[in-house]
């Protein structure tokens, strides 16, 4: 694919194979979310890549029971809402059971921590597309990034005192019936443009 086939085509998968992913497609995805561009090149976004699948049941169960604490009012954010509602129910699985979560931190009090993970997750979503795997951008452990349950987890993970998760990302082998991605180009109806000049 050139790359803007490969950008119009990634979709979001969100029903997985337990199918590991292998090693050398995994480097590659990591290595293109590294290679992201980073506010003065700063270079501080932590890849923490989890593949331990008792550590993914254990951030889904935190996760689950910290957002069923949660109430919901007439303004809460239709996917925060979600979460919250399904966390009640005792059914949801933030990471769509993918075999691999990648979580991006970086630098609390930093002013570019969002855009330089989320630049880094973009790239490596490409890469996953490039690579036939699905992936699927992930905010509940963001959502969750002051919760004090899940950054206490989180350092025991390897999350340093001085970071936060600012966006994740589910990555796997698509449960669909070619085993690809979703790659259909879907037109835009939002997203306005104005040239001026």
């Amino acid at each position: 694919m050139d790359a803007l086939e490969l950008i119009q085509t990634r979709h979001s998968t969100r029903k997985f194979l337990p199918k590991p992913v292998e090693q050398e497609k995994l480097e590659q995805i990591i290595e293109a979310g590294r290679f992201a561009p980073s506010g003065g090149n700063n270079q501080t976004t932590h890849f923490m890549v989890i593949r331990d699948k008792a550590v993914l049941d254990e951030l889904a169960r935190i996760a689950r029971e910290e957002f069923a604490k949660m109430e919901l009012t007439e303004d809460t954010y239709a996917s925060l809402a979600t979460a919250i509602k399904l966390s009640k129910k005792g059914t949801y699985v933030f990471h769509y059971n993918a075999p691999v979560l990648v979580l991006a931190a970086n630098k609390i009090g930093y002013g570019n921590n969002m855009a330089d993970c989320s630049c880094a997750v973009e790239n490596m979503m490409l890469m996953a597309n490039a690579l036939d795997l699905g992936s699927c951008w992930i905010n509940q452990v963001n959502w969750l990034n002051a919760n004090p349950a899940m950054v206490a987890y989180l350092k025991t993970l390897g999350l340093k005192d001085d970071e936060a998760v600012y966006v994740s990302m589910a990555l796997g082998y698509p449960d669909s019936p070619d085993g690809l991605p979703l790659r259909r180009i879907v037109p835009r109806k939002g997203n306005p443009v104005t040239y001026i000049g």
